[in-house]
């Protein structure tokens, strides 16, 4: 889902006040909670971003909706986000969907975890991207979630830490509207909180660590901060490399050049 200008500045301000806190055990899975019911109550979601209440207001009902239900980390972190002025509830939910999973990335960062965390969730990723079976079960709104999820939970039991099967789980809500899209988003914020950017890179042949390491220290050179590799394998790409970052796309594969030459020659 692509965020307005203004939506992104409300997320920023949101983790400017948050700052690089470290959150308890429960407090990720007691934000998931207080999400599914944001997004299960239309009325409640209204009442906490309506722009008439005074900020003040909003966090005080919210925490008198939360109090004995949830942990003090929790309160506080939802009564800065309703502080907040979103454009809708919607925006709420997701700005605070998306606390949670940074919340168990700074978890596994603590625990030396992320890097691993990272790789399995890529690796499940280019699985489900891959099967299409597997894509379609997860895509499968007419099955409850929590069967969407216990399908995630089937596949990565003894493959997978435990941060890593939460949020694959957790994915399968589809909030970017796909799994994959979703889990996607995940990937993000997991380079986010290590402070580095992601690099889609897709290749014909599997690259050597020497060339990883030489394409990953060229686009830390050229964007001036670390950056994850994620690497597709794809033979019609016949050669060369293809690297999405961003909004940036750079095209070196052989089959981009084939296509140059049709253009010029028709």
């Amino acid at each position: 889902m692509t965020l307005t200008a203004t939506e992104q500045a409300r997320r920023t301000d949101l983790d400017k006040a948050l700052g690089d806190q470290s959150f308890d055990g429960v407090t990720p899975g007691e934000l998931f909670a207080v999400v599914d019911v944001l997004d299960s109550q239309s009325a409640l979601k209204r009442a906490l971003t309506d722009p008439a209440t005074p900020a003040e207001a909003r966090a005080q009902m919210a925490e008198r909706l939360l109090e004995g239900k949830v942990g003090g980390q929790t309160i506080w972190i939802v009564k800065q986000a309703v502080a907040q002025r979103w454009k809708s509830g919607r925006g709420l939910a997701d700005a605070l969907e998306r606390q949670a999973v940074r919340g168990q990335l700074r978890q596994a960062q603590d625990a030396g975890c992320l890097d691993e965390v990272t790789e399995q969730l890529f690796g499940f990723l280019k699985t489900v991207t891959s099967t299409p079976e597997l894509r379609e079960a997860l895509a499968d709104r007419s099955k409850p979630l929590t069967a969407r999820q216990q399908l995630v939970h089937r596949l990565l039991e003894g493959k997978a830490n435990g941060w890593t099967e939460a949020l694959a789980a957790r994915a399968a809500a589809g909030r970017e509207r796909t799994f994959e899209l979703t889990l996607e988003k995940v990937l993000e914020e997991a380079a986010e909180v290590r402070n580095r950017n992601v690099a889609h890179v897709t290749v014909a042949r599997p690259m050597d660590d020497d060339q990883v390491n030489r394409l990953r220290s060229a686009l830390a050179r050229i964007h001036g901060r670390e950056v994850d590799l994620q690497l597709t394998i794809d033979p019609s790409v016949i050669g060369g490399v293809r690297v999405e970052l961003g909004n940036e796309i750079i095209e070196g594969t052989m089959a981009d050049r084939l296509d140059q030459v049709q253009r010029q020659l028709s």
